[in-house]
């Protein structure tokens, strides 16, 4: 059976809280060889290794105790098949991502793919003339809850889409303590927003062609961070609907759970409203004090077979491991094949997947919003218009 090779650009959060806990789970299933972790600083990977001795991850970089450049040594040591998951600032993905399609190797991006359709439209290109499969890892669509929203429209029992209002929004750990050093170069739009953004174009299939966004710096900004606190988005798509999304990251440090977020949509025959933070589902403990507990998104379990041991589940692992099982796939059908030969059935393989998984072909939509909703609050709401070849402009 093939296993890939992987290594995971960024050593912040997500690869500490998901990211690792589901390649160690991986690679004891079967799927996955050598775990190899890329950070800036030499004492990250440190950390990393003593949190996961199990998964005897190797770590870039392993003599300077701080190289920005060591997700490029990492990518020259991986060996195919090869994967590749970038969990880096929003800012860096675009590069990250074509160096490694130019390596020939499969990837993983953690939403948003990039932050302009220009990059989106290189990483499109690239990713198709290389034959290389590029994922964007929108988990919200692995919610079954928004799953059967899809599913019901699809089935014609929603009707057409009419209006939308979406929220998330985060304590403020997140610019405060986790992405302090580039929140600036963010926004809760990119950082938060796109999961929205993509969640109606997957529900709907419509495109976007008109933003109006704007943005307050009130907080972030008293405390010497010049970024946004909030923003709402009005996104108007190809058939006159409407999505109103609300985003922020500075709620209160005591707010019971990390994300306040839901999805609410009317539609001509039908509407759909969730709460998809609260679950009815809470925890009171003297350790964690209240907690809002959601048992959907991605939570350790002991293990049906050994008990002893931890296993984790929910859509926020689902999206990774879907990935991961298509990359899987596409070696296992090429492996054998003369190099012309693996490189069409990559290609046709490829070609199928663009109709169902948020490869560049649908996640260059929510990048082009967050480009154009960028654009809008920098102008403090003016109207950016997005063509048919998804451009964002002023009017």
């Amino acid at each position: 059976m093939i296993k890939l090779n992987a290594v995971v650009i960024g050593g912040g959060m997500i690869t500490k809280q998901l990211l690792l806990p589901v390649l160690l789970q991986e690679k004891k299933n079967g799927k996955i060889s050598q775990i190899i972790v890329a950070s800036r600083k030499k004492i990250t990977i440190q950390r990393l290794i003593e949190e996961f001795p199990e998964a005897e991850i190797k770590g870039y970089p392993q003599i300077k105790d701080e190289n920005p450049y060591a997700w490029k040594i990492a990518l020259e040591k991986l060996q195919n098949p090869g994967i590749v998951i970038i969990a880096t600032p929003d800012d860096l993905h675009a590069e990250m991502a074509l160096f490694a399609i130019e390596k020939g190797f499969d990837v993983i991006v953690q939403k948003p793919l990039c932050l302009t359709v220009k990059d989106a439209g290189k990483i499109l290109e690239s990713s198709r003339k290389k034959g290389v499969y590029v994922f964007t890892d929108f988990h919200k669509r692995h919610d079954l809850s928004l799953r059967a929203v899809q599913y019901k429209y699809k089935k014609g029992e929603m009707g057409e889409a009419l209006c939308c209002h979406a929220w998330h929004e985060q304590r403020r750990e997140i610019p405060l303590k986790y992405f302090r050093n580039w929140c600036e170069r963010s926004s809760p739009l990119e950082y938060l927003g796109t999961h929205y953004i993509d969640m109606f174009y997957f529900v709907t299939g419509l495109k976007p062609v008109k933003i109006i966004a704007k943005g307050q710096k009130k907080l972030l900004v008293s405390l010497g961070i010049n970024a946004f606190d909030s923003s709402q988005v009005f996104i108007t798509w190809s058939n006159g609907a409407v999505e109103y999304l609300q985003t922020s990251w500075i709620l209160p440090e005591k707010n019971p759970c990390l994300s306040n977020q839901g999805f609410q949509i009317t539609c001509t025959e039908g509407e759909f409203r969730a709460d998809n933070a609260d679950r009815n589902s809470n925890f009171s403990t003297t350790k964690d004090g209240y907690e809002i507990f959601n048992p959907y998104f991605f939570k350790p379990y002991l293990d049906w077979n050994k008990p002893d041991t931890d296993q984790y589940l929910g859509y926020g692992a689902d999206s990774v491991i879907q990935a991961i099982n298509d990359c899987l796939r596409i070696n296992e059908e090429t492996n054998n094949l003369d190099k012309n030969q693996a490189f069409e059935k990559r290609v046709q393989m490829i070609s199928e997947f663009e109709k169902t998984r948020p490869l560049p072909n649908q996640a260059i939509i929510s990048t082009a919003v967050i480009e154009a909703g960028k654009m809008s609050m920098i102008k403090d709401g003016a109207p950016v218009f997005i063509d048919e070849n998804l451009i964002p402009h002023y009017e």
